[in-house]
């Protein structure tokens, strides 16, 4: 494909009758790929309809239909009369570069916000999608309510009520693009209405952090002990709301305790402050049922904001946020002003996952799976690289590694990197970038196998540091 015989160019092209997909689709694809690659130049003119379906031995309204296509989508252009030609303003991608992805990726990646990407229920993902166009009214493809749709919003009210002791009304719900898109709106609006100093864990989600500022806020940052956020310190930080992640908490892995709860109600209810619950991965737990959601205790002081993202997987950018009764229509006019809403049919299949019971029994499966993960990192640890302390509870996708004094955390994420290991630091997570070195393991998108080969680098990396 590509020679010429004359002003036309000859296609040597040809469909297959066997394959799935139709003999005009075939062939628009055919001269797609021959444009964009350059085997078809600009300005070239091509066979016309009767004699490219003579050629192929097709029908010449299939050729005409390919060629229509083409046209629509600026490939060639046709004219009454005159032939079919390659699109002048055309340029080859042939010589064109792929697109780097702004972060390496390496062979083993101990990210700890990916849960198993594999595992992801696709099948069923896709019937409930299909159910969703099939049952769904046709105003389901126009403009929605910008809190999301109904049904989602009361099936998440059961589900957060029944698995998280959520005080949850499906009329304070709000489904977000995403946590960073629930708590960008949800600060921004802080700001509005004078709120100035927000509290954040220390360390923390690095991400937050930048979202907090990003939305002009000031950070006013709260160590983390043993027993999680450090509630003295609170008290007298300044801040007048907070965001934590109290049942899991990121990325030391420790739980919010039980005095520690009641304590941080106590301040939020003294001050009139509102606590924003990061809810991301509590179904994930492997040594007892889940800790319950601080928004049960307290519903007009917490924001509960969780996701689809450690649940299911992060790509499907479905998240909410269970809000307190004063503050849900200002957050609904902000996303409204945003983005009109977030895309209604994933939040279909999402409802009819959670109506059906997929999202329990996915949930179920992975917490064994997980369990079975994390037991291997662990092994792994103790037999290759002894000599660092692990730290947390048994839950979510990550465990946190406190590294000796003398070790240089940076240092070893280089030289496990070369390796092909990517992994964080806990410093990246610091408010100063300060503090004891160490290294948070997730273990939720690796293998068995890849866990341990993944431990057998590191281990090679820090031996190389001595």
């Amino acid at each position: 494909m590509g020679d010429f015989t004359g002003p036309v160019v000859a296609l040597f092209v040809d469909v297959d009758r066997t394959y799935g997909s139709g003999l005009q689709e075939q062939l628009e694809t055919l001269l797609r790929e021959a444009i964009r690659g350059g085997r078809l130049a600009s300005g070239q003119r091509l066979p016309s309809s009767r004699g490219l379906a003579t050629q192929l031995g097709v029908s010449r309204g299939t050729v005409s239909a390919a060629y229509g296509q083409l046209a629509a989508e600026g490939y060639v252009t046709s004219r009454q009369g005159a032939p079919v030609q390659v699109a002048r303003s055309l340029r080859s991608t042939r010589d064109v570069p792929v697109a780097e992805p702004l972060e390496p990726k390496l062979p083993y990646d101990f990210n700890p916000a990916l849960p198993d990407l594999a595992a992801f229920p696709r099948g069923r993902w896709l019937r409930a999608l299909r159910r969703a166009w099939r049952e769904s009214p046709l105003d389901t493809a126009g403009y929605g309510d910008p809190r999301g749709a109904p049904v989602l919003r009361e099936q998440l009210a059961a589900y957060l009520g029944r698995v998280r002791g959520a005080a949850a009304d499906p009329e304070q719900l709000i489904i977000c693009n995403g946590f960073a898109q629930g708590f960008a709106l949800l600060c921004r609006q802080l700001l509005r209405q004078g709120i100035e100093r927000i509290a954040v864990e220390d360390p923390g989600m690095h991400a937050h952090r930048v979202i907090a500022e990003h939305s002009g806020l000031e950070l006013a940052p709260v160590p983390v002990d043993g027993e999680g956020l450090a509630i003295d310190a609170l008290r007298t930080g300044g801040a007048q709301a907070v965001l934590i992640t109290p049942a899991h908490q990121f990325p030391t892995g420790v739980v919010l305790s039980r005095s520690r709860r009641s304590e941080l109600i106590e301040w939020a209810e003294a001050e009139d402050a509102l606590i924003i619950e990061d809810d991301y991965d509590t179904e994930l737990r492997y040594d007892g049922p889940p800790v319950g959601a601080l928004q049960g205790l307290a519903p007009e002081h917490v924001v509960l904001i969780g996701s689809a993202s450690k649940r299911l997987v992060p790509g499907l950018r479905l998240a909410w946020m269970l809000t307190p009764a004063w503050l849900t229509w200002q957050l609904v006019t902000n996303k409204t002003i945003e983005d009109s809403g977030t895309e209604t049919i994933g939040q279909l299949a999402l409802a009819d996952f959670i109506a059906s019971g997929e999202l329990d029994r996915h949930l179920r499966r992975m917490r064994s799976n997980y369990r079975a993960r994390r037991a291997t990192l662990l092994q792994a640890l103790a037999e290759m690289l002894p000599q660092l302390r692990t730290a947390g509870s048994a839950a979510g996708l990550f465990e946190a590694v406190m590294l000796p004094e003398s070790i240089s955390e940076h240092g070893l994420i280089t030289r496990a990197a070369r390796r092909g290991v990517a992994v964080q630091g806990l410093e990246h997570h610091h408010y100063d970038h300060t503090g004891a070195p160490g290294l948070v393991l997730g273990y939720g998108n690796l293998a068995e196998p890849a866990l341990r080969q993944g431990l057998k680098l590191l281990a090679h990396a820090l031996a190389e540091g001595h």
